[in-house]
C-alpha cells in the first residue's frame, strides 16, 4: 500500500485556471409542474379565501315590512292541554297540524304546557 502526499502546487496544476474577466455563469431557474401547482395554491388561497368573506358577508338584510300583523297570543289554563286549546282556537283545522305549527312557533321542545305559560298561535289560526 502505498500513501500519496499531495502539495499545493499539485492541486493547482490539476485545476483549471478561472480568470477574472469571463462571466461566472448564471443559475437558470427550473419550476416542475408540482412546483408550479403549489405556487399557483399559495398565489390563490387569500384570494379564495377573500371572496368567500365577501360573499358570505355579502350585506345585512334588514326586515323593513311593516304590514305584518302582530301574532294573538293564548293564555294555556290549568289542566289545558294543546290537543284542547286546538280545539279551541281552530276547531275546523286539523288539530295535529295545529299542535305542529305552534310547537314550531313557539321553539317548545314537548308537547307538556305549563298552566299560565303564553303561547304565540299562527296568523293561520287567528280569528
Amino acid at each position: 500500500m502505498s500513501t500519496a502526499t499531495f502539495t499545493t502546487a499539485s492541486f493547482a496544476a490539476a485545476r483549471p485556471a478561472i480568470s477574472a474577466s469571463a462571466p461566472a455563469p448564471k443559475a437558470r431557474l427550473r419550476i416542475t409542474a408540482r412546483g408550479r401547482a403549489v405556487l399557483l395554491t399559495l398565489v390563490a388561497a387569500p384570494l379564495v379565501a377573500g371572496a368567500l368573506a365577501i360573499a358570505m358577508n355579502g350585506g345585512g338584510a334588514i326586515a323593513t315590512d311593516s304590514s305584518v300583523a302582530p301574532l294573538e297570543t293564548v293564555t294555556v289554563s290549568a289542566g289545558q292541554s294543546l290537543w284542547q286549546l286546538a280545539e279551541q282556537v281552530a276547531p275546523a283545522a286539523d288539530p295535529r297540524d295545529f299542535i305542529s305549527d305552534v310547537l314550531d312557533l313557539n321553539r317548545l321542545n314537548s308537547v307538556v304546557i305549563q298552566p299560565g305559560q303564553v303561547l304565540a298561535i299562527p296568523a293561520e289560526y287567528s280569528n
